[in-house]
């Protein structure tokens, strides 16, 4: 007997006029210590599969129909009462996203030691040593330290281990591992799946992996579930599935992975741009050329100089605790980025990446060292006119969109803001029709303009995004992890933006990602950071083809490729 049954699960959302099926006749099993891939485009249902197991369907959705059997139970048929008893203790969830998931008023130690007296029946004391335990497990430093702090006190990928170790602390049968790795650097990520495979035959555990990366599909299901719009479109063993996948769906998803082992031009994916651009399009194109040629090609003349950057943080400690070491997130950094270049930063989650981006746009102050824009120290310009031009000049895309868009703002007022601050485009109705055409250059439909943040999906956000940070006209933009959070499909076609745009308009980017696929599709030149150091610098095919630094090919063989799947089945 399975584990797990589902059989013709229908899960509806009423709307004013009519329900949408987010899940619409699905049918899957999962057996003991067996591991199972779902995968699908963003507003599949992947999730919702995982939230109807355990009763978390958002109000006023609803399961519709079908059976869930767990164990040879029908969790539909159960009452509250039986269905807490479930969650937790036999069914483990790993969300998606770790800060919203945990609680920013509590503590790690109290979450976690609360969770296990309730789940496990142990006292305090047997708890507290059980946490620290399970925190060892999932390779959290400093375990006993990390339980006495608070969510916001962890990096991203300290949090999602920590909602790991929350998710076996009940000792579950199943495991729903939602996104479990889209936080995390290639290293922690092999060594999570590594223990989500390990605790599977370990302790007989079944696993629903939800995930949008192939390549952690490949590394760990046994089977694999592709769902399109709520239905299951195909389903076989991961490797028939990715080597020899029959629907042409799925034949699209595998296309769009971007390869590790080549660069390619542009990844496959379906242009952004209609076939009949419209006019307000090419209003926005005339104002982001600014009457002038762009070059795509790089020249040799530096846009942004770094030269020995050093940024140290000092922590602070309680009233009787010792006082706490310094932490030097960036030791003696330098490098250049030329004009029409791309270069890359990869590293671990706390390498020091993001912060030297918010120090190059001035949001942090360096301890030392300078960052210098066209010659023009950016924490020190000579008059209000360089510090104005730099804020034009430079523009950031963030990892999280949705976090850094207002969302009580519509998107076109949004996007017009830095236009309308800075006196780019006096009348209202000319700001008007290049934020339309912004937003047609990025793949949305012109009345996206009117809408709020929450009515789009994160391939949608990060889209706007792209269009806020070009609305200034800028000749440089950091991408903060700009395709962390997006599926495959989505990914390949904000990249092939991302190339155009630069081909279009010259553009200078300086791209952060944890993701080596996503590296080597984008940059001319990388640079490989460890602790706050750099380990290696050089062209794309010298990084990938020939690491000199030992960290750099630890990084590259702890990669999860479909690549490596398929020849390892020639």
């Amino acid at each position: 007997m399975d584990l797990l049954e589902i059989e013709s699960l229908g899960v509806a959302f009423p709307l004013r006029r009519k329900s949408v099926q987010a899940i619409d006749g699905l049918s899957l099993t999962i057996a003991a210590g067996e591991v199972v891939g779902v995968i699908g485009e963003s507003g599949a249902g992947k999730s919702t599969v995982g939230r109807a197991i355990i009763n978390l369907i958002d109000a006023p959705g609803y399961v519709s129909g079908g059976r869930i059997s767990f164990q040879g139970r029908d969790l539909l048929k159960l009452g509250e009462t039986e269905r807490n008893a479930v969650r937790g203790h036999k069914v483990g969830y790993i969300f998606q996203n770790p800060l919203t998931s945990l609680n920013p008023v509590l503590s790690i130690g109290q979450q976690m030691i609360e969770t296990i007296v309730r789940l496990r029946g142990l006292s305090i004391a047997e708890a507290r040593k059980e946490a620290i335990g399970l925190l060892e497990r999932v390779q959290i430093p400093n375990p006993a330290e990390r339980l006495e702090q608070f969510p916001h006190q962890l990096s991203g990928g300290q949090r999602q281990r920590v909602v790991i170790a929350i998710a076996i602390c009940g000792n579950p049968a199943l495991l729903i591992a939602d996104e479990p790795t889209t936080a995390l650097d290639v290293t922690i990520q092999a060594s999570i799946l590594a223990l989500i495979k390990e605790l599977c035959v370990e302790r007989n555990i079944g696993c629903l992996l939800i995930t949008h990366d192939m390549g952690v599909i490949a590394t760990m299901a046994d089977r694999v579930y592709v769902m399109l719009n709520g239905r299951l479109v195909e389903q076989g063993t991961a490797q028939q599935v990715i080597s020899s996948p029959r629907e042409p769906y799925t034949k699209r998803l595998i296309s769009a992975i971007p390869p590790l082992s080549r660069r390619l031009h542009r990844l496959s994916a379906p242009s952004l741009v209609s076939a009949n651009p419209s006019g307000d399009l090419q209003k926005a194109m005339d104002y982001l050329q600014g009457g002038k040629k762009a070059e795509r090609k790089a020249s040799q003349e530096p846009v942004v100089e770094v030269r020995n950057l050093c940024k140290t943080f000092m922590r602070k400690s309680s009233f009787l605790s010792k006082p706490a070491p310094p932490f030097h997130a960036l030791s003696d950094i330098s490098f250049v980025v030329n004009e029409g270049e791309t270069v890359g930063i990869v590293g671990e989650s706390g390498s020091g990446k993001s912060t030297i981006g918010r120090i190059m746009l001035g949001l942090l102050k360096p301890t030392s060292g300078t960052i210098l824009y066209q010659g023009v120290d950016v924490n020190a310009p000579a008059s209000a006119r360089d510090a104005m031009r730099r804020r034009l000049d430079m523009q950031i895309i963030f990892q999280d969109p949705s976090s850094s868009l207002d969302p009580r703002m519509q998107i076109g007022r949004s996007i017009a803001m830095g236009m309308k601050i800075h006196g780019l485009v006096k009348s209202n109705a000319e700001r008007e029709a290049i934020v339309r055409g912004l937003l047609e250059r990025v793949g949305l439909p012109p009345n996206a303009a009117e809408c709020y943040p929450h009515q789009f999906s994160g391939g949608q956000l990060q889209r706007i995004s792209i269009a806020r940070a070009l609305a200034t006209r800028p000749r440089f933009i950091f991408c903060d992890e700009p395709t962390s959070a997006l599926d495959v499909s989505f990914q390949a076609q904000v990249l092939n933006l991302l190339k155009d745009l630069q081909d279009e308009h010259g553009l200078t980017l300086l791209f952060v990602s944890h993701d080596l696929a996503v590296i080597r599709q984008m940059c001319d030149r990388i640079i490989v950071m460890e602790r706050g150091r750099m380990q290696e610098i050089g062209g794309n095919d010298q990084i990938f083809h020939d690491p000199q630094s030992p960290y750099t090919q630890e990084l590259l063989r702890a990669m999860p490729t479909v690549d490596r799947v398929l020849s390892s089945l020639t």
